[in-house]
């Protein structure tokens, strides 16, 4: 795997509330993370921060433990979990971290599988063969309606309400996670990233940019540096993982 993490505070905002994880060394198990978090006076930063750490730190720790050794979907929704129940009860103890929360998406390569942990609406891609395919489901208001039929997708990306998330780890003592498994080949794409890329780029421009770059690293400065051309209204987070 080659891949490449880019975090970038946006043009309007005056800190970033996102976190990301990317492996350090080979030796550790091959997951990767994107969460943005929420809430006043920095506690979208604290509630982003203790989602990495948590999940990353419980993945690693149980990653060959015999329970979870053959079931990575259930070691993803147990990582999250306890990150939810880590945020939530930092909420209840501070005035200041109150009614924080954060999104999570999480990508975890084995076996030559995919399994991707996801709340909130911080997405998931594939990119393969020139086709851009979104892995995962947007836990927002927004999305709920056009899956009702309500909003179009091109209302939906201009709707006033698009931040309404309905989903956040921490948010709530009980939180439900979606996880999904993929198989991968080689020259697949993957890209995980806040809404602050997708609130400002379509699909078909994320898919552009990635296309025309020459490497991984160029593609995620250009994903960031589109993101910002167009206002660079929120942080903006972008991992990108190539598959050899």
């Amino acid at each position: 795997m080659i891949y490449c993490a880019k975090s970038d505070r946006g043009k309007l905002r005056s800190n970033n509330e996102d976190t990301f994880y990317a492996p350090e060394s080979k030796e550790e198990p091959l997951f990767f993370m994107v969460a943005d978090g929420m809430g006043g006076h920095k506690a979208g930063e604290v509630a982003s921060r203790l989602a990495v750490e948590e999940i990353s730190s419980y993945i690693k720790a149980k990653f060959d433990a015999p329970s979870f050794r053959d079931d990575m979907t259930a070691l993803i929704r147990e990582a999250f979990l306890v990150a939810n129940e880590k945020i939530y009860k930092n909420s209840l103890e501070s005035d200041k971290l109150a009614g924080m929360g954060t999104t999570a998406t999480l990508a975890l390569f084995k076996d030559g599988m995919l399994y991707i942990g996801h709340v909130g609406d911080s997405r998931a891609y594939l990119l393969r063969e020139g086709s851009l395919k979104q892995l995962t489901k947007d836990h927002s208001l927004v999305w709920q309606l056009m899956e009702e039929g309500r909003l179009t997708a091109e209302e939906m990306r201009y709707h006033p309400m698009r931040n309404v998330i309905t989903r956040a780890l921490g948010a709530y003592e009980n939180v439900i996670v979606d996880v999904s498994t993929h198989e991968y080949m080689k020259g697949d794409i993957f890209l995980l990233c806040s809404d602050g890329l997708t609130n400002m780029l379509e699909d078909e421009k994320i898919k552009e940019i990635i296309l025309k770059s020459g490497s991984i690293e160029t593609a995620a400065d250009g994903l960031v540096q589109a993101a910002n051309d167009r206002g660079g209204y929120d942080n903006i987070t972008v991992v990108l993982i190539l598959v050899e």
